[in-house]
């Protein structure tokens, strides 16, 4: 059994094993970046803590308070904080080094598209958490106390809390993402802008359920989600026509770049296949 021996050359080795190793050493810059963060987290963990329960501490009955029915609970639930909150705050570092890593294998009217879209994401990330913070936290919480039967004290458990709210901070982060993913559908021809602005209603609808699904059962809260979700999707439509046209612009100049380069080679190719035909007509001019 013959075998292709050009398929275990070195020098088809060797590129694969520089990426791993430059994999290796983002990966590895990352997890320092995180750990570094969480070594000055962790100190104020406590602290942290006290400001994310505020917007349930606000609402709670006087004379409750939050409670922890596991032994380690108030050692290990700061601790889940502050690791989260570092890879949060790490994020934009996260991103540079994917933007390092992916950046060399894309052409040139991709990166001047993948790298706004990475700054735009997590700006949009922190602001669909803070938007959850400051506006839905407040509506769902007094909500919640609103509704609690007579006879039953509200004292919710510190970890079940965190769990909690950080479902909400990540699924409020992801809603924002709207635009970046109408931005990549149009980019990757998976549709088009006229095609998504035809499916605006069904959209609209399917914005209303999202936060129908993620929000107390309250008009108010469920409207705070949809509308900026159809905002945002209306924005990443108009984006997604502005980089589109961006894009076709700069496919037209790279071909009329190439088309002139290869011109420009013709030309010279002429001019010297006409020096050379010259030159031999002189030799054989002479006796």
């Amino acid at each position: 059994m013959s075998t292709n021996p050009e398929s275990n050359s070195p020098d088809l080795e060797a590129p694969l094993v520089s990426h791993l190793m430059e994999l290796r050493d983002r990966l590895l810059r990352v997890v320092i970046a995180i750990l570094l963060i969480f070594g000055g987290v962790f100190y104020f963990a406590n602290d942290f803590y006290h400001l994310v329960a505020n917007p349930l501490l606000a609402y709670m009955p006087e004379g409750t308070s939050m409670i922890s029915t596991k032994p380690a609970g108030t050692f290990f639930t700061p601790m889940k904080l502050a690791l989260v909150l570092s890879i949060f705050v790490a994020m934009p570092f996260i991103l540079y080094q994917i933007w390092g890593f992916v950046a060399p294998a894309l052409y040139q009217h991709e990166r001047r598209l993948i790298l706004p879209l990475l700054v735009s994401s997590s700006l949009l990330f922190y602001a669909g958490m803070a938007f959850a913070y400051f506006v839905v936290f407040p509506l769902m919480f007094s909500f919640f106390i609103a509704v609690a039967p007579e006879g039953v004290a509200v004292m919710t458990d510190i970890s079940e809390y965190l769990d909690f709210v950080l479902k909400i901070f990540f699924a409020f982060g992801i809603a924002f993402e709207v635009p970046i993913a109408t931005i990549l559908l149009v980019w990757t021809g998976m549709t088009t802008p006229e095609s998504l602005s035809a499916k605006r209603p069904y959209i609209i609808v399917g914005a209303f359920v999202i936060g129908m699904l993620l929000t107390p059962p309250d008009i108010i809260s469920q409207t705070l989600l949809a509308l900026p979700m159809w905002l945002l999707f209306e924005g990443g439509l108009w984006a997604s026509r502005y980089f589109l046209k961006e894009q076709e612009s700069e496919v037209e100049s790279e071909s009329l770049d190439s088309e002139e380069a290869m011109e420009t080679a013709l030309d010279r190719y002429e001019a010297e296949e006409t020096a050379l035909g010259g030159d031999q007509d002189q030799s054989q001019e002479k006796p």
